[in-house]
């Protein structure tokens, strides 16, 4: 659903000088007719960089929490700079620059290899990560709310828990795709990383393409046979969890 048809709702995308892809997971249409709600649920890439007054919108939006998908390094060279915000850290380590990098020094790195490597890094959030988008949902099912959940970019690890948790809320296929792809949009990468690898192999990995978030429902599809077993064998979100996500996340 692009941000042209939610007619008299809050902005979608909040243009923060130091997070250029912070975004509100409200307004979207759910199979039961309720929508989700605005000012509850945001999604960003890091928030080591924002500015005095990008802290004062953040402040007023309310944000209590944030869950943080960067691995240690990552989380070290950008720490929160809003001091009430309490920060829980859900790591899962950046594989794809290193893997990147050493195809590099095979001499065989093209934009296709860094799109199959991105495919596969999701994947690996379905067969490796799994425990850190669970202890996710057992936070949303707590009351911190309002809450921010980000990686650096907050495109792939965070784009696929938003993508877990529409889906979990009831929001159609279609418009989680548009959510995650609303990334290629706002996201503003930064021109000084990975400047040893092509330019090709960076545009790759710098945006989101369908087929990265496929590839992960692929891998739940293999491991666990389809969404809703994964969501309650993997993510331990069965029925009672569902009603209270979607008492505590939606509104008629």
């Amino acid at each position: 659903m692009p941000d042209s048809s939610l007619k008299d709702s809050p902005a979608r995308h909040l243009a923060l000088q130091g997070a250029s892809n912070f975004r509100d997971l409200g307004g979207y249409p759910t199979s039961d007719g309720r929508t989700t709600r605005w000012r509850h649920i945001f999604r960003s890439n890091h928030l080591g960089h924002l500015t005095a007054a990008d802290v004062e919108i953040v402040r007023a939006l309310g944000v209590k929490c944030a869950f943080d998908f960067r691995g240690v390094e990552e989380r070290a060279a950008g720490v929160c700079v809003v001091n009430e915000i309490a920060v829980y850290s859900l790591p899962i380590e950046p594989t794809v620059v290193a893997a990147l990098r050493t195809e590099l020094a095979r001499g065989a790195l093209t934009a296709p290899v860094a799109l199959e490597l991105m495919r596969e890094s999701y994947r690996n959030y379905v067969r490796h990560n799994t425990q850190s988008f669970r202890t996710l949902f057992g936070h949303l099912l707590e009351d911190r709310a309002p809450l921010v959940i980000h990686c650096t970019a907050g495109k792939d690890r965070t784009g696929f828990a938003s993508a877990l948790i529409l889906h979990a809320l009831g929001v159609a296929d279609d418009i989680i795709a548009e959510d995650y792809l609303l990334t290629n949009q706002h996201y503003k990468r930064d021109a000084a990383a990975a400047t040893d690898l092509p330019e090709d192999v960076r545009n790759a990995i710098g945006s989101v393409e369908a087929s990265y978030l496929a590839a992960a429902f692929e891998a739940v599809g293999k491991d666990y046979g389809d969404l809703e077993t994964y969501l309650r064998d993997g993510l331990k979100i069965g029925p009672p969890e569902r009603e209270a996500l979607r008492a505590r996340y939606l509104q008629s």
